[in-house]
């Protein structure tokens, strides 16, 4: 059996995060506008965000500019939906449901929304790796997935 090295597992690094709340640099704090986050850590090789979400609060579909990463979700339910595109056919959403503990990585390619659909709030650990520099937001339209804009670290975030 082969050892994961635990410093390259984006899901690790998050869920080793999230069991270590006193530890943060600063307390989760909630936006009625939007969702709050802020980047607790940043290593050669990745970085970590803390994110808030009030009922009703989400991303639009979006990828990582090439980063592949995790998000773990300290408290509350988040609902994930993923794009997938089959051969000749039109994009496809697929939702799934994480609730507090739960947790996801995904690969470089991997388009998504984050979306808190419960009456409560939710807190989630992400982690990046290489660290986010572009973000690339996504609409389906008539023809299929559209790109909308394609975000700058430092600049819209």
């Amino acid at each position: 059996m082969n050892a994961v090295d635990l410093r390259l597992d984006h899901l690790a690094i998050a869920a080793r995060y999230a069991a270590t709340p006193e530890d943060w640099p600063v307390a989760p704090r909630f936006n009625p506008v939007d969702r709050w986050y802020h980047r607790l850590a940043v290593a050669d090789d990745h970085e970590v965000w803390l994110l808030t979400w009030l009922p009703g609060q989400g991303t639009d579909l979006h990828d990582h500019g090439g980063s592949a990463g995790a998000f773990h979700v300290f408290a509350g339910t988040l609902t994930e939906d993923t794009v997938s595109i089959p051969a000749g056919g039109p994009a496809r959403i697929t939702g799934r449901e994480l609730g507090e503990g739960a947790g996801r990585r995904f690969g470089s390619r991997h388009i998504h929304r984050i979306t808190n659909r419960s009456s409560r709030p939710a807190v989630s650990v992400h982690v990046y790796g290489p660290a986010l520099a572009t973000m690339t937001r996504y609409r389906i339209g008539a023809d299929g997935l559209e790109v909308l804009t394609v975000e700058k670290a430092g600049v819209q975030w």
